[in-house]
């Protein structure tokens, strides 16, 4: 793939990506001043505040015009009923896209302890969303061995229209792992998740609470290499994605896209995302 058809690639990947925010805070505001309307949000859910509060804000979201994915957390729901409760709000709000992951709860709620028995349970309402994003781990899972993540991977896989790839900062990892998946039959489109233009110390803090272990001894082998994301103010997605360029080309579309995770850091997320683009068109602009 040529300079330009790489940089073209990119340009479109980053032209309409998925921002996953947290439902805490001023969210709702920080969304509206800062993100456009192209931008597909994703909202996760927090143990604490539960399912309920991620559609409530999934909905107020939708209601200004956002493409908008809730995240549904297997954990967190109690029974078949309950189950059945959230399908239906999740229709009545107009969502057709939701991401199905085991959650963070200690204790599951109720007798789903991970996303798989979920999608199971979804079908057998007879219900089918028009998108399902389940889970990938370019990394080992920080708990879960490697055959259990890979044995999951196949039992969500027939549920799901695509996989969203947990945060690894090697990107040599994720583009292996992405080739992986697909030799192991599951031909599902992948999202890469990355950090946004976060703060340092809020990416090292949360890489850490969730378990990040590989990563963040990439980090520390990698100095030179975590120096250079480094920019006033956090962590720039550059290095991240320039190391994934090479897999960017490939004609089957694995890569579908980018997943930024921005920990709520959207003022400074997107303003990167505009001047990525902006180098984009002007690197095009040269090239021709």
């Amino acid at each position: 793939m040529s300079g330009a058809a790489t940089t073209d690639r990119v340009a479109e990947l980053l032209a309409h990506p998925r921002y996953e925010v947290l439902p805490f805070g001023s969210v709702e505001e920080a969304v509206l001043e800062h993100v456009p309307l192209d931008v597909t949000l994703t909202v996760t859910v927090s143990p604490r505040k539960g399912i309920d509060h991620t559609l409530d804000v999934t909905q107020r979201l939708t209601t200004h015009g956002y493409s908008v994915v809730p995240h549904l957390s297997a954990r967190l729901v109690r029974d078949r009923e309950h189950l059945a409760d959230i399908v239906a709000r999740v229709d009545e709000i107009g969502a057709h896209d939701v991401f199905v992951v085991a959650g963070d709860a200690d204790e599951p709620a109720g007798e789903f302890i991970g996303a798989a028995p979920l999608l199971g349970a979804i079908a057998e309402l007879g219900h089918r969303f028009e998108n399902v994003g389940i889970t990938g781990y370019p990394e080992s899972h920080p708990i879960i061995a490697d055959e259990t993540t890979i044995q999951a991977m196949f039992d969500k896989a027939r549920f799901a229209t695509y996989i969203v790839s947990q945060i690894c900062f090697d990107p040599t990892l994720t583009a292996s792992w992405v080739e992986r998946v697909w030799d192991r039959c599951t031909r599902l489109p992948i999202y890469v998740g990355i950090p946004g233009a976060v703060s340092r110390t809020k990416l090292m803090r949360v890489s850490a609470s969730i378990g990040l272990g590989g990563s963040a001894r990439f980090l520390r082998r990698h100095k030179s290499w975590f120096g250079h994301a480094l920019r006033p103010g956090g962590f720039s997605p550059d290095p991240l994605i320039a190391g994934l360029e090479p897999s960017l080309g490939d004609p089957e579309r694995k890569i579908a896209g980018f997943h930024i995770f921005t920990f709520n850091d959207l003022a400074d997320t997107e303003s990167w995302r505009q001047m990525k683009l902006e180098g984009c068109t002007l690197a095009s602009e040269h090239a021709s």
